[in-house]
């Protein structure tokens, strides 16, 4: 068994709680406040020493063992079945169809992406100035669009070339 170093502040925390709350950590040294209150619960529980139901933090199993301290014996309460509600919920299992699969991202017609596009597909492609103008859009934004949307979300391949003394053109490969 390894032991479980803790600081006088955890030690003090975790021991209050299993000795008066039956495990529910809801006392503090006056000395720790606010922030180090955080400090000290994100340190405890970073090391599974507690554990939070939501609202709550109470002492783990392995609290307990940092302090040579018996686990508490917790058995669950067996649910009683009930025979409509099985059924019930038998036949609504046996109604339910499989969720559809991932849709492809949709693309409207009209937006100014489809029309960037439109343009890029062009046998003689676009410049960003082109784009610029038919969109209102800012250089960097177009460059964004190519980087982000077309090549990381739709999975296009931009090419781009410059002819001598041009503007550089892009192009959906």
């Amino acid at each position: 068994m390894t032991t479980t170093n803790l600081t006088p502040a955890q030690h003090a925390i975790l021991a209050k709680a299993i000795n008066t709350s039956s495990g529910k950590i809801d006392w503090f040294p006056d000395n720790i406040k606010g922030g180090a209150r955080k400090k000290v619960l994100d340190g405890m529980f970073n090391r599974a020493l507690i554990t939070n139901d939501g609202t709550d933090w109470f002492v783990a199993a392995e609290g307990y063992d940092a302090l040579g301290m018996k686990r508490p014996d917790v058995t669950p309460p067996i649910p009683e079945v009930d025979a409509e509600l099985e059924h019930a919920v038998a036949t609504a299992e046996a109604t339910w169809t499989p969720a559809p699969a991932q849709a492809k991202p949709r693309t409207r017609d009209n937006s100014k992406q489809a029309e960037v596009i439109r343009m890029l597909q062009r046998p003689e492609g676009a410049t960003i100035g082109q784009i610029c103008t038919a969109t209102g859009w800012q250089a960097h934004t177009v460059r964004g669009t190519f980087a982000g949307t077309f090549k990381k979300k739709l999975g296009l391949t931009i090419v781009s070339d410059k002819p001598q003394g041009g503007e550089r053109v892009y192009r959906i490969a």
